[in-house]
């Protein structure tokens, strides 16, 4: 099953599943989207392909999708929780409504999915679970304080819940991607950020891959490319917040690069 499938990042997540031979669930909102991806996927991979939209944020439409799946007795052993979301900028910038948008989704419906993947089990057969966190969620980030604070959550709750179930066959692993080119929003900033952003940015196919390579192995998190797991782990090493100080300059930067890159545009 996977949650933000016809987004960039879903549909890689989707076709890496189906090239594999594994048959799948989709969810998004569109339902003409999933119609579309579905068709194709079963088209080119011979998978079968399900879908169902609904809103992850409403709890009564959750409740329906997973009451709707157990009626048809439709089991996953697999659970990718794509959907997310982020609005960048500084915290007074965003809306009231923004905020809880992003907290309800990359948190409160992530647990949710997750919590009802679990109750759906209906034998001993190993379970994965892969939630995309962020490389954001290893520091605190200025200007991008609620979505940083949320991927955090969602590193932890994955490395916790890794270890808590793990001797129930349950395997969790947490992405945490640095640039993934999934939009044309995230390519802009991409772009914006020269040969930095470029250096740090992954392909989507390599890396859904090694994702569900990890997963299978056991794995607790998986961070994509050298680059990205060097800036880690030199980062680690240093005062909190004096990283929360570098990435405040870096970002104020790359803010003022973007909007020069959009007026060139």
């Amino acid at each position: 099953m996977i949650t933000g499938a016809t987004g960039g990042l879903g549909k890689a997540f989707a076709l890496e599943c189906a090239s594999r031979g594994w048959d799948l669930y989709l969810t998004d909102l569109s339902r003409e989207k999933l119609e579309k991806l579905a068709t194709g996927l079963t088209r080119y991979r011979g998978v079968k392909v399900y879908y169902e939209p609904f809103d992850l944020m409403d709890p009564e439409a959750l409740a329906l999708f997973w009451e709707h799946l157990e009626n048809q007795g439709v089991v996953c052993d697999m659970l990718i929780n794509v959907a997310g979301l982020d609005f960048e900028g500084a915290f007074l910038e965003r809306t009231k409504d923004e905020i809880n948008t992003i907290l309800r989704l990359n948190i409160e419906a992530t647990v949710e999915m997750t919590r009802r993947m679990l109750e759906n089990r209906r034998n001993q057969d190993p379970i994965y679970i892969i939630n995309v966190s962020s490389l954001a969620g290893f520091y605190p980030m200025p200007l991008k304080a609620i979505y940083a604070a949320s991927k955090r959550f969602l590193l932890d709750f994955s490395r916790a819940m890794r270890q808590e179930l793990r001797g129930e066959g349950v395997r969790v692993l947490a992405l945490c991607p640095a640039g993934l080119a999934t939009k044309p929003e995230t390519i802009h900033s991409i772009e914006s950020q020269g040969w930095m952003g470029r250096l740090t940015t992954m392909q989507l196919g390599m890396v859904t891959a090694r994702t569900i390579n990890r997963v299978l192995a056991g794995r607790s998190v998986y961070i994509p490319g050298w680059v990205n797991r060097l800036m880690r782990s030199i980062s680690a090493l240093l005062p909190v917040d004096l990283v929360a100080w570098m990435i405040r300059r870096r970002w104020a930067k790359t803010r003022q690069l973007a909007a020069e890159y959009g007026s060139q545009k």
